[in-house]
């Protein structure tokens, strides 16, 4: 199940820093027409260096970092909280690109957190109130109940976003640009450290 590649990433044509170079790719992402182009698998590690994965979406980036926003109480909000670092990975394959973002990790404002659930689609917020995200539960039944029920408490009132609810940002340390090429030979190109540097494939 091998396929070749094709494309190249040169020092004389990616950009001068990190920020620009990804808004390049992620316009390409999003005119490929890719599905879900702002999906990026974010990896963290508990306090003794067990490490798990999952897909979540990209929600803002910035010279700050990348943004994305989950239940604080979750595994990855935990694990974030006693371990600040994380990795994020954006897999473009029908590209044949991929980007690497690693670096430490902090809350966003709450007022960043209010703004952004406020034009969540209803349904989200809701969900917001009635998961405890990645606890055990009984069935898909408790589920929906809990979401019942938090339809029922407000109504159709405005819902404000949950204590336990927000944003994390990935301040990055450490971006790769990685472009697929034939023979396996890719293109890898890190801004690290105010430098860029090429890694071999």
């Amino acid at each position: 199940m091998r396929k070749e590649y094709s494309g190249e990433l040169t020092e004389d044509s990616i950009a001068d820093n990190w920020l620009d170079q990804f808004a390049a790719w992620f316009a390409d992402a999003v005119d490929a027409g890719l599905p879900e182009p702002n999906a990026m698998l974010l990896a963290t590690a508990s306090g003794d260096g067990r490490p798990s994965a999952r897909t979540v979406l990209l929600k803002g980036y910035d010279r700050r970092g990348f943004t994305f926003f989950t239940n604080y109480e979750s595994r990855k909000g935990n694990e974030l909280a006693g371990n600040p670092r994380a990795t994020l990975v954006f897999p473009w394959y029908h590209l044949h690109r991929q980007v690497i973002v690693s670096g430490a990790v902090e809350k966003v404002s709450r007022a960043e957190t209010e703004e952004y659930f406020a034009v969540r689609p209803r349904g989200a917020q809701l969900g917001a109130w009635a998961s405890r995200q990645s606890t055990v539960i009984g069935s898909r039944a408790d589920l929906e109940g809990s979401w019942a029920e938090a339809e029922r408490r407000f109504g159709d009132g405005p819902i404000e976003a949950p204590p336990h609810w927000g944003g994390f940002r990935v301040a990055p340390d450490e971006v790769e640009f990685w472009q697929g090429r034939a023979s396996r030979l890719h293109d890898r190109l890190r801004f690290s450290g105010g430098k860029l540097e090429r890694l071999a494939p």
